[in-house]
């Protein structure tokens, strides 16, 4: 068992120890003197947040400059990605407009606001938005960050067309984009799509500024119990005290599925978050598994089993 093993249960054991000291405090928090203060502070933090989410996609302007078109489905990835998200900052933005009116006695203060007040207080992204957002386990300060930085890579790919490498961990709805990769192969080739799968290729660069002739791009994952080894191209040994370790760009090659080989590779499955569980969504997908990535490995693949080694779109930070 590697060392690292330590490291993660400890951590662990102290952020469940953290959650439950500050679940306590919301708890034990009253009035008196220090409600004007609690109302401060949750007025502080509903204005910063609100200050940092931009103004709502613009869905008839995004259809018209990315119509549907046969020989590219990522323009319908792009559009239904910004609609999700729009209904998500809906969501977000209403509660804390209205948490900020009910606070100031405008409107009443309902039980749903009062969690969303009692999870700003901890710094815990409240449920309400939960039920209706990607899957993350980021606190609300890092949640909020990475919401702002997935809205900034849809809307440059707004403005400046598809771009040649895609941050997969950005998606709302990861699926769709790797399902819109096998259809623009599928179409291209006139192959059924059923008979498509991906196969990959990890490239030595952590970025890259060309589009690949077929298939795409991605970067953004990192592994959890290995890391990659540049000059070996495999997988290999995480080091001491190093957790997670970002994989460089990954080439999805859409491929018929008889003519992919699996041997002397790692057949790594990739989580939305570290928890490693989710529930059949309607769609028929998981809501935390994305897909299984093939990766090269000297050592035997049961050796990365006994791991637990996996590929994960984002940490917990």
């Amino acid at each position: 068992m590697h060392d690292n093993v330590d490291i993660s249960r400890e951590l662990q054991d102290t952020k469940q120890l953290f959650e439950d000291l500050l679940l306590t405090q919301a708890q034990s928090g009253g009035g008196g003197a220090g409600g004007s203060s609690t109302e401060q502070k949750l007025t502080d933090v509903a204005t910063d947040i609100l200050s940092k989410l931009p103004a709502a996609f613009d869905i008839d302007e995004a259809v018209e400059k990315y119509p549907v078109k046969y020989e590219e489905s990522m323009n319908t990835v792009l559009v239904q990605e910004m609609e999700r998200f729009n209904r998500l900052c809906g969501v977000i933005r209403s509660s804390l407009l209205n948490l900020q009116k009910a606070i100031k006695g405008l409107v009443t203060m309902s039980e749903s606001l009062e969690k969303v007040a009692g999870s700003l207080l901890v710094g815990k992204v409240p449920e309400l938005w939960s039920k209706n957002s990607y899957p993350s386990l980021k606190p609300l300060g890092s949640y909020v960050t990475d919401l702002v930085a997935r809205l900034k890579f849809l809307q440059t790919w707004y403005d400046n067309d598809k771009p040649t490498c895609f941050w997969v961990s950005a998606f709302y709805f990861n699926q769709a984009f790797l399902t819109g990769v096998k259809q623009n192969y599928a179409r291209k080739y006139t192959i059924p799509i059923d008979k498509l799968d991906l196969d990959f290729e990890v490239l030595p660069v952590d970025d890259i500024d060309t589009h690949p002739d077929d298939g795409a791009y991605v970067k953004g994952l990192f592994l959890e119990a290995a890391r990659w080894d540049n000059k070996k191209m495999s997988l290999a040994e995480s080091l001491p005290k190093v957790l997670y370790d970002a994989v460089p760009v990954i080439w999805l090659k859409p491929a018929i599925q008889t003519e992919i080989s699996t041997e002397g590779k790692y057949v790594s499955p990739v989580y939305k978050t570290s928890a490693r569980q989710g529930q059949l969504s309607t769609t028929g997908h998981s809501t935390n598994f994305v897909l299984a990535i093939n990766l090269p490995t000297i050592k035997p693949q049961k050796h990365w089993v006994l791991r637990g080694t996996c590929l994960l779109c984002s940490l917990d930070d």
